[in-house]
């Protein structure tokens, strides 16, 4: 049976594993979240966002004051050369309308409701869609009254193939960000079809009666 505490040994927050809190400032997990959610790889993400960090071009002024000819840089350093132009414009655009916003919070505070908070942040700019929100909404369900859960599609995968649904980290007593990030890592195996070597087999429909050696 799936247990609390298989979740937890198995899980992280994302925000946490990169220094970012984001109940104190959420604009970098946001510049984060766009760079996970292009085509590519979690580790060219991860490594452009910490050429971004070192050069301490985390909040939208600096990024605006840095420039589109810098940002191209930073990102062809990191390995987006198929993606850095557009890449480059998008962050450009959206620190630019969070600052005539007043800010990411501010932003979450004037919207109505959960579908109005997400028209406003795809509005930031061209290319912030459903993936780039789903990924930003991880870690902000725990934290913005207004954010809701925009689960992947191998979350999905692995809710449906384990019973559960997208509020079920409640009845687990841990945060939303731990309880999506397991499902996503699960709902892969789902996916790719790498049942034995799935931690909760035993728990998923798809394999009640499989016997794995």
């Amino acid at each position: 049976m799936l247990t609390r505490e298989t979740i937890i040994k198995n899980s992280i927050s994302y925000a946490n594993k990169f220094n970012i809190d984001v109940s104190v400032e959420p604009f970098p997990w946001f510049l984060l979240s766009i760079l996970f959610g292009a085509r590519i790889s979690e580790e060219i993400a991860a490594r452009t966002y910490y050429l971004f960090k070192k050069e301490d071009l985390i909040t939208p002024e600096k990024i605006v004051r840095a420039g589109w000819d810098h940002l191209v840089y930073l990102l062809d350093s990191g390995g987006y050369t198929r993606y850095d132009f557009k890449t480059a414009t998008k962050i450009i655009n959206m620190s630019e309308n969070i600052i005539k916003s007043g800010g990411l919070k501010k932003i979450h505070e004037e919207s109505r409701n959960f579908e109005d908070l997400v028209k406003r942040l795809k509005s930031l700019s061209k290319g912030i869609g459903d993936v780039t929100l789903g990924i930003f909404m991880r870690e902000m369900v725990d934290v913005w009254e207004k954010a809701r859960p925009m689960p992947s599609y191998y979350s999905n995968l692995a809710m449906k193939n384990l019973s559960l649904n997208i509020y079920s980290y409640r009845e687990f007593e841990i945060s939303y960000s731990i309880y999506e990030y397991f499902l996503h890592k699960i709902g892969k195996n789902c996916y790719r079809g790498n049942c034995s070597e799935c931690i909760v087999r035993d728990d998923c429909i798809k394999n009640k009666d499989k016997v794995f050696k």
